[in-house]
């Protein structure tokens, strides 16, 4: 499926978002394509339309703090009664952004925090596939650690972006940590410690997430880095469980797969697992930026057991609690 452009953003869209509404499961997203004028170049990115609060133009009065953390925080002002901080995304990338127009700005929510980003303008919202989405190439991704994944639109290039990383960067408080409350180290983990699958298309975030866990003794955990990766894996682990006759839980006990990523999405991969007969028993706990109040029934419309917005590792006790359950209750 190709891309269908949805909705030409035009200054009449200035003070608000899309209102198209995509069924969860179907593994499409909306993305809104953005750009970053230089002197001779026009750079084009995209971010998922889901986080996307409203686009504005410039504030007219912008609050600039003495000692402001990074080189791309550009201030803050008040939009409806709330301070939203405003980061400069050309200086993030490191392009010299010019001004040949007034520039504007999007308020986004994400990881369950408000802030803007200064962009140079925006084009049009996309329809297309999360197959669409290319995941970057391994030399490419040790290249750039600011843009997720790449798709062409209309015979040219647009860069994903990591906005939770240009986020972390200015406040790493935001990052992922372990829970202030650490798992009990319960006997029933001691031979058999949690299987889990993790899917996520973030090196980093599938480092991270993989140590915090492993350190705790009763989890051990295999990465994927996309959802077509972990579907691959559990297919697999199915149809050996039934060669041997053993049990599919000696391989992934829990699925923990974020939301956004190039091939196959989370709310996709959470669908098809809770459709298989043989799968649908798994439980899966989504882990993602995405994870919002407007947008939790979302994870609820596909069967997610879990739902936690990244950097909430609370996760862990969570999945030990619901895995002790099953265990002692023999399922």
């Amino acid at each position: 499926m190709g891309p269908e452009d949805k909705l030409t953003v035009g200054e009449e869209m200035g003070t608000s978002q899309s209102n198209i509404l995509l069924e969860s499961g179907t593994n499409e997203v909306e993305i809104l394509e953005l750009f970053i004028e230089e002197e001779g170049y026009k750079g084009y990115y995209g971010v998922n339309v889901a986080k996307v609060l409203e686009i504005i133009p410039l504030p007219s009065k912008i609050m600039r703090p003495p000692h402001l953390k990074g080189s791309f925080a550009y201030g803050m002002f008040n939009h409806r009664d709330k301070i939203i901080a405003l980061f400069d995304l050309g200086t993030w990338l490191g392009r010299t952004r010019i001004e040949n127009a007034p520039p504007k700005v999007l308020i986004t929510e994400f990881n369950n925090v408000t802030n803007a980003f200064l962009v140079s303008g925006v084009t049009r919202i996309h329809r297309v596939t999360w197959g669409d989405i290319k995941p970057l190439d391994g030399y490419m991704d040790g290249l750039s650690d600011t843009i997720t994944s790449v798709i062409e639109l209309e015979d040219k290039l647009v860069f994903l972006l990591d906005l939770e990383k240009a986020v972390a960067d200015l406040n790493p408080d935001l990052a992922i940590s372990a829970p202030l409350q650490t798992v009990a180290q319960s006997e029933i983990f001691r031979d058999a410690p949690i299987r889990i699958l993790h899917a996520d298309d973030s090196s980093v975030i599938r480092i991270t997430v993989k140590r915090k866990l492993e350190e705790n003794k009763i989890f051990s955990v295999r990465s994927a880095g996309n959802g077509d990766e972990a579907w691959e894996f559990l297919v697999d682990a199915k149809n050996k469980a039934r060669e041997n006759g053993t049990k599919l839980t000696e391989a992934v006990e829990v699925v923990l797969s974020d939301i956004e990523m190039p091939g196959m999405d989370g709310y996709h991969l959470c669908k098809r697992i809770k459709e298989d007969p043989e799968l649908k028993s798994i439980p899966v706990v989504l882990f993602s930026s995405l994870i919002t109040e407007k947008l939790f029934h979302k994870g609820e419309a596909v069967g997610a057991d879990g739902q936690f917005a990244k950097p909430d590792m609370q996760l862990m006790l969570f999945i030990q609690e619901f895995v002790e359950r099953r265990r002692q209750a023999g399922s």
